[in-house]
């Protein structure tokens, strides 16, 4: 693609996709202006902020494996990136990723895969399981995969505040404004326009408004398949305590995860209530008693005692193909780079997805990790790259 070298780079969504797109282009190099733009400034309604923020290599995509590793290996060195008082609070603890007998083979395959990619997963029985962790029934369980590395849990809220502060540090502009539209000349952006009536010429533009993407590139007659999905994320206390507790994912669909002196946990809603949730962010309260809590108690007997707190929801920016990121160039809009549509794992990734787009700018290609697979040309021919392992 055209490497930008001095016009002004536009970043449309300032959350953390946007953010380490931004500081990741002025890493590589990048010297001209660059604005990223973001409704929100308090990002009280973000998907950054309101995530559970957890880490996994367990992918069934190779890229995303990778992309993890990177996410990983930056949050344990936080403080030589971003200074001795970087802290966003990386817990090491692991996923594990329950099957059925009847996924046991399939499971494995994957594992080995993972590995073979680089991730480091345990292949477990319900035999091996029961003794590394006591209080979880796994008598219907035929095989517990679990990250032995590179996987966990992080502060999303803290990420977002160093990576922008450094972005700004680094001369990067925040404009607190939505996007109402694009000015095209030819087969290029030329100006976004802004809800405050301001229009920022561009050189180029970055797509990075998460679940809101679908909406803003069909103002370009583009047809993205990314729209917002409601999940709501319970938090309360039980009891029950297991030191080397990992997010656990559950054959039934649940998970949960140790969260300060409690726990946070959740389940998606039927497909009748999965609706697309263009401004509601109303919990799903009732999932609580119908759905989350029986399936919990039935893995851990002891959560049958449980004190709900709180409840919040988020939006996934699901892509409804593949439930996979799309990374990389529009064909026909010769400047517009799509980061976007990663369908719950935007947090974990956008560490290797903004330096995959500073390289795509500075270098005019992927440098480090090969990131065309999940560029738009699947999302226009509809040929998916499948993420199976989505929740």
């Amino acid at each position: 693609m055209k490497i930008a070298t001095k016009g002004r780079v536009v970043i449309v969504g300032g959350a953390i996709m946007g953010s380490f797109c931004a500081w990741s282009l002025r890493r590589a190099g990048f010297t001209g202006p660059i604005a990223v733009v973001e409704k929100d400034p308090t990002y009280q309604y973000s998907s950054t902020a309101l995530s559970a923020a957890g880490i996994r290599t367990q992918f069934g995509t190779p890229e995303n494996i990778r992309m993890s590793l990177f996410g990983a290996d930056m949050f344990r060195n936080i403080k030589t990136i971003f200074g001795e008082d970087a802290d966003v609070g990386y817990r090491e603890r692991g996923y594990l990723i329950l099957g059925t007998p009847e996924q046991a083979g399939a499971r494995k395959a994957a594992a080995q895969m993972q590995r073979e990619n680089g991730a480091d997963i345990l292949a477990l029985d319900a035999q091996q399981l029961q003794a590394r962790f006591p209080g979880i029934r796994f008598d219907d369980v035929g095989i517990g995969t679990l990250g032995a590395r590179h996987e966990g849990w992080f502060d999303a809220w803290s990420l977002l505040t160093l990576v922008r502060r450094a972005a700004r540090q680094l001369g990067v502009e925040y404009i607190a404004a939505a996007v109402a539209g694009f000015d095209t000349r030819g087969c290029a952006i030329n100006g976004v326009r802004l809800s405050n009536g301001d229009v920022l010429a561009c050189e180029l533009c970055v797509l990075a408004a998460g679940a809101q993407s679908g909406r803003l590139a069909a103002g370009l007659g583009i047809d993205l398949p990314v729209v917002p999905k409601k999940r709501t994320v319970f938090c309360f206390k039980t009891p029950f305590t297991l030191p080397n507790f990992p997010m656990l994912f559950d054959t039934s669909g649940i998970w949960i995860r140790p969260e300060g002196e409690g726990y946070i946990g959740g389940i998606q809603p039927p497909q009748d209530r999965d609706a697309d949730a263009d401004g509601d962010f109303e919990p799903h309260h009732e999932l609580m008693e119908e759905m989350f809590w029986p399936r919990l108690a039935k893995r851990i007997p002891a959560m049958e005692e449980l004190r709900l707190q709180r409840a919040w929801a988020g939006h996934y920016e699901v892509n409804t193909l593949d439930h996979n990121g799309v990374v990389g160039p529009h064909d026909e809009l010769s400047n517009l780079i799509f980061a976007t549509g990663f369908s719950g794992h935007g947090v974990m990734h956008a560490p290797a997805v903004g330096r995959g787009v500073a390289e795509l700018v500075t270098a005019g290609g992927f440098q480090s990790i090969d990131l065309s697979a999940l560029g738009w040309e699947r999302i226009r021919d509809a040929e998916p790259l499948v993420e199976a392992i989505v929740y």
